[in-house]
């Protein structure tokens, strides 16, 4: 490993830094973004079973937003159920907004690194073909200095690709599960805001004690 280093010359190092970074992000993003940390099964079963039992407490609201980033969206429409549907789903698009800023959080970062790091390869390239030209007097040709330059271009060629690549699939990967979160966020969000609808819960309160009593069986 260290004869490559060497042999890549020091436009290499910028390349081990950007490689670092990318391994750093992609292990983090791993993690965050796995579903049963964003989106809980049976979460919305889980809070409309309280709502409806009136359980809905301060204190199990709170517990509910700091569990996952669905919990947060559901969390800010419990607390305006009672306020009409309209003020209750605005208050869950505004909490969706930040919590998809936060799953997008370091994504940037990374795909910044699979853009940049073939132009760091680039640059390498670059330096070592002026190492190439350098080894070239009008005495003759350095043997050593001219493959010490075509080892540096060519080796920061293959190693910025090689950064490149992984930095690049992990980038539209995550791009795509976000994405994906975020679309199911919106469609659970909507059907608790038509659950917890108080027009709604008024008309099925006002329908069942319209309906006559059914006549006891003989």
């Amino acid at each position: 490993m260290f004869s490559i280093i060497q042999a890549a010359g020091w436009p290499v190092w910028f390349l081990i830094l950007a490689s670092f970074l990318a391994v750093a992000l992609i292990i983090e993003r791993a993690l965050s973004l796995q579903r049963r940390k964003v989106l809980p099964d049976h979460l919305l079963d889980e809070v409309l079973t309280l709502h409806r039992n009136r359980q809905a407490t301060p204190e199990m609201v709170q517990k509910l937003e700091a569990g996952s980033p669905l919990g947060r969206v559901f969390a800010s429409g419990l607390r305006h159920a009672l306020d009409g549907r309209e003020i209750m789903k605005e208050a869950m698009e505004e909490t969706g907004r930040a919590v998809a800023h936060d799953l997008e959080r370091y994504l940037g970062a990374l795909g910044t690194i699979a853009t940049v790091t073939p132009l760091l390869g680039l640059f390498g390239t670059v330096v070592g073909m002026i190492e190439i030209f350098g080894a070239s007097a009008p005495s003759g040709t350095n043997p050593q200095a001219l493959a010490h330059g075509i080892s540096v271009a060519l080796y920061n060629t293959a190693l910025g690709l090689v950064v490149a690549i992984p930095a690049l699939i992990a980038y539209r990967a995550y791009r795509t599960r976000v994405d994906s979160f975020v679309v199911e966020m919106e469609q659970q969000g909507l059907r608790l805001v038509d659950t917890l609808d108080p027009r709604r819960l008024a008309a099925a309160r006002s329908a069942a004690a319209a309906q006559p009593a059914q006549p006891a069986a003989r």
